[in-house]
Parts: structure tokens; C-alpha cells; sequence
């Protein structure tokens, strides 16, 4: 067996074990890069290592401490509450409005896994007291907090467009987060409608329960910060996570933060997982390994069917593996290449990839579902809830790659 096949299957053995089991799939992809590279591929240590993406590494780690910091301070729990007050009386409108609350804060930063922790148990505590079907405020919410996560100033946004950029397709990040944003919105909205939203706008709500919370100096101070943070990435082009780490020591500081406690709630193995993986796609890169999965993709695939392919695939891994940290840097490195093959628009594969992936991020099986799920009241049938998200997450595979074949074929 050549060398590019040893390392393609070491590859295939990662998302496979990411697939079924809980071990850290990036801490697999290390040692097998080390082993196949080292031991197998004769190369020095250093040369295996070269893959790491340190500043993806350092992006990550500070946009992550510094919405920690943000969320230690209640600074976004409280826009939360402050939030539920503005559709005082019309139920039909709750979940509407934390589908936007949960894509505007996804996409200011926290990402869509802090996001749907956030909000998960706010929205679905006000569902239950509103009488809105858990069913329904999970897909809102959910997908309201993908819709945020190929932001960029969200970590599986920085993620996604620092894989793209290495692979020739710099300077697509707003573009990348609109497609995105839009797709879960489609869906999102038509399956509230369809299972039964339009009729919670006959019935009246009465919130008096939810709380007054109101901002102290620690959390306008937050607020400041990040609305500078987000002025300065836009208009002065300063590295994202370099001013994040600038942010969380100025929130340090003054006292409205605490580093080590941020410190220790960062979620390390989603970025040990992300690095790891990383470190084994750049091993395929130099054995010609990456080159051979492009093939075996294309022979699956032609210029018009690509993108709806694509998608199918990289939903159906998705459902039962990290988005962000096996399929996206499994799967964005192989686009120069299918493009070049089939003569496909790189951008479109790309794309059908970022959205594919994300779009089965509400089944009960992913972290998204997974906290709606618990978050959910008491009184909620959890095995039915279970059942109905697993439908919708094994549906969103096909409706993505539908949905991509017709907007991305060119």
C-alpha cells in the first residue's frame, strides 16, 4: 500500500472513530500522524508538525476566552431576558425572535455551540410556559444559532474561512456567513410554519415571570468591547484574535472578568479536536494522500451533480460527527482539486460543503440538539421530542443536498 493510501485511511479511521465513539478525534489524528508520517513516511517530527495551524490555534483560544469572560459576567444572559420582554402577549412571535437573538449572538462572536448553551434552557423554559411545542422552538433556536456559526468572528467561522483561505479561497468570509445564514433561515422558518407555528399566533402569553435584569457596569463595559472589537475587525482589517485577547485582558483588568476561570472553560477538545485533525489532513497534503480522497471523490461526482453530492456526504457524516472539527477540515482541503477535476466553480463546493455540514446541526445526535433536548420542561415527552429531531436531522442531509445542487451548480 503507497504512503498517500496509508495516510487516506488514517483519515477515514479518524471520522470513522469520531463517529462512533467518544474519543477525541484530534488527539487520534496526532498520534496516527506521527506514526505514519515518522515511522512509515520516514520524515522528521517537525516537517509532520508543520500542519499545525497556530493561527487558527490563536484565534480560536481568544475569541473563546473572551465570550467566556462574557458569559461568566451575565452580559449575554441578560440581553437574553431583556430580549423575551419585547414579545410580551404574542406567542406566535417567541420562537421567531430567539431564531434572531441566537443568530445575531452566534454571530457576534460566542459561536453556535456557546450560543444554543446560552439560550437552549431560556427558550425552551419559556416554551413550556407558553405552550409552544418543544419541537418547534428547538428547530428555531437551534438553527438560529447555526445561522451565526460561519461568522467571522465565530470560532467555526474563523475555522471555515482560515481552511478555505490556505486552499485558495481568501476574502469569501461574509459570503460564506450569508449563505449559511440564509439556508438555516429557509429552513428554519418552513418547518415552523409547516408543524404547526402559524397557529401559536391565535394565542396570548403572559411573561410577567421573566425577569428584570438589568446591566450593571461589568456588562456595558462587555457590551463596549465587543461592539469595538467587531468595529475594529470591519473597518481596521486588525487580526480577529489578536484583538480578542486584547479584549479579555482589558475586561481582566477592570475587574469584569476573570482569565482563569475563562481559562478553564474554554472548550479544548473542540480545539485539540480542529488542530489535530489539521495536523493529519496536512500529513495528506505532502504524501499525495489528500490528492488520491480528491480522486475517489470525483469519480462519485461530475461538474453538475458535485455540489449536491458533496453536501449529501458531508451531512451525513455530519450528523454523527464535530462539524467543525472533522468534516470541515476533512473535507474543504479536497476543493482545489475536485474543482480542477471536474471543472467546477471551487467557491460552490466549497460552499455546499460549509452549508451541507451545518444543516443537520439540530439532530438530538450533535451538541445543538443534544442541549434543546435537555433544556426541554419537565412535562416534555423526551423520547418523542428525540425522535422528531432525528427525523429533522437525517432530512436536513437530503434537503441540503437538494438545496445546494440547486444553488450552487452553477
Amino acid at each position: 500500500m503507497s504512503l498517500a493510501a496509508i495516510s487516506l485511511a488514517a483519515l477515514a479511521i479518524a471520522v470513522i472513530v469520531s463517529c462512533t465513539s467518544k474519543m477525541n478525534a484530534g488527539v487520534l489524528a496526532i498520534v496516527m500522524a506521527w506514526i505514519v508520517g515518522v515511522y512509515i513516511g520516514g520524515m522528521k517530527l517537525d516537517v509532520v508538525l508543520a500542519g499545525f495551524p497556530t493561527v487558527l490555534f490563536l484565534t480560536l483560544v481568544g475569541m473563546t476566552l473572551l465570550f467566556t469572560q462574557a458569559q461568566q459576567n451575565q452580559t449575554l444572559d441578560k440581553l437574553a431576558h431583556h430580549a423575551v420582554s419585547v414579545c410580551r402577549g404574542n406567542t406566535g412571535m417567541i420562537p421567531i425572535l430567539f431564531f434572531l437573538l441566537a443568530a445575531a449572538l452566534a454571530s457576534i462572536g460566542p459561536g453556535n455551540i456557546a450560543t444554543i448553551a446560552l439560550m437552549a434552557p431560556i427558550a425552551m423554559s419559556v416554551a413550556g410556559r407558553a405552550k409552544i411545542p418543544s419541537f418547534l422552538m428547538a428547530i428555531m433556536v437551534g438553527n438560529g444559532a447555526n445561522a451565526g456559526a460561519l461568522s467571522p468572528f465565530a470560532p467555526t467561522g474563523i475555522i471555515a474561512t482560515g481552511l478555505m483561505a490556505k486552499n485558495g479561497l481568501a476574502g469569501h468570509e461574509w459570503q460564506t456567513y450569508l449563505y449559511n445564514l440564509t439556508a438555516h433561515a429557509i429552513v428554519a422558518f418552513a418547518g415552523y410554519f409547516l408543524f404547526g407555528g402559524m397557529k401559536l399566533f391565535g394565542s396570548v402569553y403572559d411573561p410577567a415571570e421573566v425577569e428584570d435584569a438589568g446591566f450593571d457596569g461589568k456588562n456595558w463595559l462587555t457590551a463596549a468591547v465587543i461592539v469595538s472589537l467587531v468595529i475594529c475587525v470591519v473597518a481596521f482589517k486588525i487580526n480577529v484574535g489578536m484583538g480578542a485577547f486584547a479584549c479579555a485582558v482589558i475586561l481582566s483588568l477592570a475587574g469584569a472578568g476573570d482569565l482563569t476561570e475563562a481559562i478553564k472553560k474554554i472548550p479544548w477538545a473542540v480545539i485539540v479536536m480542529v488542530c489535530g485533525v489539521s495536523i493529519l489532513t496536512g500529513l495528506l497534503e505532502k504524501t499525495q494522500g489528500m490528492t488520491l480522497f480528491t480522486d475517489l471523490l470525483a469519480r462519485f461526482s461530475t461538474k453538475g451533480t458535485i455540489t449536491g453530492f458533496i453536501a449529501l456526504l458531508t451531512g451525513t457524516i455530519s450528523v454523527y460527527s464535530s462539524t467543525s472539527g472533522v468534516v470541515l477540515p476533512a473535507f474543504l482541503p479536497t476543493v482545489p482539486g475536485l474543482a480542477a477535476r471536474l471543472g467546477a466553480d471551487p467557491m460552490a463546493i466549497a460552499s455546499a460543503i460549509n452549508v451541507g455540514g451545518h444543516l443537520v446541526d439540530v439532530s438530538p445526535l450533535s451538541t445543538i440538539g443534544a442541549l434543546c433536548i435537555a433544556a426541554a420542561p419537565a412535562a416534555e415527552d423526551s423520547r418523542a421530542l428525540f425522535n422528531k429531531m432525528m427525523a429533522w436531522g437525517f432530512s436536513m442531509a437530503v434537503v441540503g443536498a437538494i438545496g445546494c445542487w440547486i444553488a450552487f451548480r452553477g
